[in-house]
């Protein structure tokens, strides 16, 4: 959500509500000639909009936005070694880590030892391990707010902008790399050998980018770096999905992959919202069958689950600061009205509350 352009709607508000106030005191006045109530209410009207403003300072300092790699790295106080990444050894940061809540515009790993607890992803807790990878991407937000107590961490941080992986077999299959996903909010645990590998990369890279000036050849080496990152990561994943999904039925990992796999492909732009029919078809099962299956599973019916997919990407788009009608036509709704409609249903309040509630 773009803050300052909704606070500033509100100031436009007050201030229209405010010369209508006026308005009709100075015409009283001129009856009554109650000067007093005349600037009692350009009072009001300016201590409102002051305090708007004191609003807007407050709520934009909470989130720390990251547009580029640099911004994490001088929010540090890290060396920036290069325009396009960052490398930041928590380890050689005297002064601690001020945690902060963050709205990425880059790519993100984050390898500790040990993460702060209480990190939020998207609108959920992330479930946090030792020894373990935390994944962002950009229109992502997460972290934690500063408490105003420093933290002395034991890992590091690796922050690349996409830019950096144009026309390159990984920015190719950065897709594939299933771990950046909003609905994954686990971190990745690292058996001792992967997180030696990733240290000595991310070592490597590091000293890569201080040999080194900005060339192709450079940006060659470095995605050839991230893509062995991401690979040692993306085995972590797989063993933790699997472990993950071990005890659940069958048919709803395939439910729920399917989903994933729909608007990943972004399918919702030429047939719409997902429909039971179509997961079922796509499943080989029968509409009512499949629903049976669902409803034994999750107590809930096909149609609430797809429902509740909904709302869950929905409220992560709106995070990331998309408007209400670009979150209802990039769900694949016809107009927005029907995606206020259904929000509303599923959690009893409009997307504009939610919205607003975030902020605050």
């Amino acid at each position: 959500m773009n803050l300052l352009f909704e606070f500033r709607c509100k100031i436009t508000a007050f201030l229209r509500h405010g010369q209508t106030q006026i308005t009709r005191i100075t015409t009283k006045n001129a009856e009554n000639t109650e000067k007093d109530d005349f600037s009692a209410a350009i009072f009001a009207c300016f201590t409102e909009i002051l305090y708007l403003c004191s609003q807007i300072t407050a709520i934009m300092k909470k989130i720390l936005n990251i547009r580029e790699p640099n911004v994490y790295a001088r929010h540090l106080e890290a060396e920036v070694l290069h325009p396009l990444i960052s490398v930041v050894h928590f380890d050689e940061l005297e002064k601690g880590v001020r945690t902060s809540m963050n709205n990425y515009g880059v790519y993100g790993l984050f390898i500790q030892r040990e993460f702060p607890q209480n990190l939020s992803y998207g609108v959920r807790p992330v479930q946090v391990s030792e020894w373990s990878v935390i994944a962002v991407a950009p229109g992502q937000i997460g972290g934690k707010e500063d408490d105003g107590n420093p933290l002395f961490l034991n890992g590091w941080a690796v922050l690349w902008s996409p830019e950096l992986m144009s026309k390159t077999d990984l920015e190719a299959h950065i897709a594939e790399y299933n771990f950046f996903s909003y609905f994954f909010t686990d971190s990745l645990p690292l058996e001792p050998d992967e997180w030696n590998a990733i240290e000595m990369l991310i070592s490597a890279l590091r000293e890569e980018l201080k040999a080194h000036k900005d060339s192709s050849a450079l940006r060659n080496i470095v995605v050839g770096y991230l893509r062995l990152i991401l690979d040692y990561c993306q085995r972590a994943y797989w063993r933790q999905n699997a472990r993950i999904t071990a005890s659940e039925p069958d048919v709803l990992k395939r439910f729920h992959a399917l989903l994933d796999k729909y608007y990943y492909e972004g399918r919702q732009a030429e047939k719409g919202l997902p429909t039971v029919a179509y997961c079922a078809s796509e499943l080989a099962y029968s509409s009512g069958y499949f629903g049976d299956l669902v409803k034994q599973t999750t107590g809930a019916s096909a149609k609430e689950y797809i429902q509740s997919y909904i709302i869950r990407l929905a409220k992560n788009i709106l995070m990331s600061g998309r408007s209400i009608s670009e979150t209802a036509y990039m769900l694949g709704f016809d107009y927005p009205h029907h995606f206020t409609r259904m929000f509303k249903n599923k959690t009893g309040i409009t997307p504009s509350e939610y919205m607003r509630g975030h902020a605050s």
